[in-house]
């Protein structure tokens, strides 16, 4: 996942999502300017991605960011072959509505996620 937005996302407007992973979180960027992201921690390397907040800025609120968001890191984290720890309750309660997701959570942890 490119860590810069495109020109023709920015003219478009079209929501972008980027893994910045010197701050360790995706962000979703709207004609280049960042209005969320979904905060993670990852030892370099490491076989495990743990979500811990995510936020979409009040102006942008119910536009379907924060599930793009959610989307697009988790199949970040799919392509990558990283298991999920979603302590984020809002990544958490996505996972449980999209069950094709769940199988990210290792099976000997999704009770303590409730999923």
């Amino acid at each position: 996942m490119a860590e810069q937005t495109t020109e023709a996302e920015r003219r478009t407007g079209d929501p972008d999502v980027v893994d910045v992973e010197g701050r360790q979180r995706y962000e979703i960027r709207l004609q280049g300017e960042t209005v969320g992201y979904a905060e993670y921690h990852r030892r370099a390397g490491g076989p495990t991605i743990s979500f811990t907040h995510t936020v979409v800025d009040d102006a942008h609120a119910g536009q379907g960011l924060a599930g793009r968001l959610a989307r697009a890191a988790l199949d970040d984290a799919r392509e990558r072959g990283l298991a999920v720890l979603p302590y984020c309750p809002y990544i958490r309660g996505w996972i449980g509505k999209h069950p094709e997701y769940v199988d990210l959570v290792p099976e000997d942890r999704r009770a303590e996620f409730e999923l």
